[in-house]
């Protein structure tokens, strides 16, 4: 799914952008050599950030518990 239209990013783009590291909307964009245009995939670069996020967070919980 295209979440960017004017960078061409798609959520594949954004969940290899934050496996990498990325924990900020322009780190996003800094590893696909691009930048905010008009600013209306923000919030949902934000969302699918939050979403991987917390489920990074809760892998960590469940292999700290084991």
């Amino acid at each position: 799914m295209i979440v960017c239209s004017c960078n061409a990013l798609s959520h594949q783009d954004i969940e290899i952008a934050i496996h990498n590291g990325a924990s900020r909307p322009a780190e996003i964009y800094s590893a696909r050599k691009c930048k905010a245009k008009c600013g209306n995939c923000v919030p949902g670069i934000v969302c699918l950030l939050r979403s991987a996020l917390q489920k990074t967070q809760m892998e960590q919980t469940q292999l700290n518990a084991a």
